[in-house]
């Protein structure tokens, strides 16, 4: 039997075993539509203990995945903000689920007004390949902590960590209150066409929008984590070390595979030499070489290795000057999968890395004028997932802030933004839509449930039938003003 029989065969058995999980879980939400802030607490730590129990054995799968992943960054990126977005939600969950009193007007009174947040049902999430576990743990945590039960499409570009964490899970959790599934590209879109209470996608743009088209034949909620250029900000006077430095790690951790990376700089024009140099020292002195440093992450599969590849080409072909970061000055041969960061000088419009989000380390650099003339430059183009601004002073932060949209954004900093607990975390037009993390990815998986009650004493009746009453004018006349 051929490996292309094989897999259609395996494919239409996941498809199957997908819609038989949904009404399994469905039936277990109908039977515990509103488990106990208990029964929370205790699913995330079981979640939690299982994550720190097998830490060595995702670090190791994630390796695998990518031939060659940075162990600590594993620690930092995913298994360190799962745990520590774990410890959050349990320590607010018992106040997020508290009902919420609202105001009742006068003309309403006696009453009461409250907001009860119940669980939507079952919830579907769709994981990418650059951060597996963080990207998958992430959206659960939220959903557990509404009271929900997920489903979780795992990337097929990460097979080992996708095994990995389906064996994890089944160990901690039956089936109809999480499942994990895993497949070729037609069954993660079988499974973003499926009637789910609300759908979490975090990938591309494009995948994004296909996503949402398979949802709205349901009318399935989506929250959409997408990508796009976030811009980096140089000011006119901040020490360039200090911005380089920052960029730098942006740039280099996972090797640029993070839909939050810096994608491109807007540097003064008389200050890019001084930033090309600041950013050879402070690459150079995080990793001095590339090839053997396991401190370097690979590129995750040879498809991505030469699309960016011919990224570099085309830019070259039309006249940009790259400037290779090659500490060690070492022959990388493409089976390796290691690349060094390129820097893009003298990018145009007509370079796929002005058009396309980067998701590696090539990074154009982009000469401008003023403040002004990049704030032009960002809000002519879709609105980025992550923004940041490199500058002290004060006045010129706040005017940044108040001339720029995108659905994150750090000054003096870049990535750290999703590491905070307290803050959401998501995109804005093409960047995506929706948050989650810490509360409102409480939020975002719940239904808030608008609830108005009376008792005995009725001043509804001030309004009724028949109308024209001299009481009715009173009130229209002291409400309508």
């Amino acid at each position: 039997m051929s490996a292309t029989v094989v897999s259609l065969t395996e494919s239409k058995k996941q498809i199957q075993l997908t819609g038989r999980i949904l009404e399994e879980q469905r039936q277990g939400f109908r039977n515990n539509a509103l488990p106990s802030l208990t029964e929370r607490l205790e699913n995330l730590k079981r979640l939690k203990r299982a994550l720190i129990t097998h830490q060595e054995d995702i670090c190791e799968a994630i390796d695998r995945d990518f031939n060659g992943r940075s162990r600590d960054e594993t620690l930092i990126a995913e298994i360190m903000p799962s745990i520590q977005g774990i410890n959050y939600t349990l320590r607010h969950l018992s106040g997020w689920m508290k009902p919420a009193r609202r105001h009742v007007s006068v003309l309403f009174q006696p009453a009461s007004n409250k907001v009860h947040y119940q669980p939507k049902g079952v919830v579907g999430i769709i994981v990418p390949w650059n951060y597996p576990l963080y990207l998958a743990v992430g959206p659960l945590v939220a959903a557990l902590a509404a009271g929900n039960r997920a489903m979780v499409k795992m990337s097929e570009f990460t097979p080992h960590t996708s095994a990995l964490f389906a064996s994890i899970i089944e160990s901690v959790f039956p089936r109809d209150l999480v499942a994990i599934i895993n497949g070729e590209a037609d069954v993660a879109a079988d499974f973003s066409g499926r009637p789910f209470d609300h759908l979490l996608f975090t990938g591309s743009t494009t995948v994004g929008r296909l996503v949402m088209k398979a949802a709205s034949d349901n009318l399935t909620p989506v929250t959409l984590e997408l990508g796009g250029k976030s811009p980096a900000l140089i000011s006119a006077d901040i020490p360039m070390k200090d911005a380089a430095r920052r960029i730098a790690f942006g740039k280099a951790f996972n090797a640029g595979q993070t839909c939050v990376a810096p994608d491109y700089v807007l540097c003064p024009a008389d200050r890019v030499p001084a930033f090309v140099d600041h950013f050879r020292d402070a690459f150079a002195a995080m990793y001095p070489e590339l090839r053997d440093n396991s401190d370097y992450t690979a590129i995750i599969n040879d498809r991505q290795y030469q699309r960016l590849q011919g990224y570099l080409e085309d830019a070259r072909s039309k006249g940009a000057t790259l400037v290779e970061i090659n500490p060690a000055e070492e022959t990388l041969e493409a089976g390796c999968r290691k690349m060094p960061i390129t820097l893009v000088l003298n990018p145009t419009s007509a370079m796929k890395v002005m058009q396309d989000e980067i998701f590696g380390p090539i990074l154009p650099v982009v000469a401008v004028s003023s403040t002004d003339d990049a704030l032009d430059f960002i809000n002519q183009r879709p609105r980025p997932l992550a923004f940041y601004y490199f500058g002290y002073d004060r006045s010129e932060q706040k005017r940044v802030v108040r001339a720029t949209h995108s659905g994150g954004m750090c000054i003096n900093d870049s990535l750290m933004h999703v590491a905070q607990d307290d803050l959401p975390f998501g995109g804005i037009g093409d960047s995506g839509m929706g948050h989650y993390h810490g509360r409102e990815g409480f939020l975002t998986f719940s239904h808030a449930r608008a609830i108005f009650s009376k008792q005995r004493l009725n001043s509804g009746r001030l309004v009724y039938p028949p109308h024209g009453t001299v009481l009715h004018k009173l009130v229209y006349r002291f409400f309508i003003r």
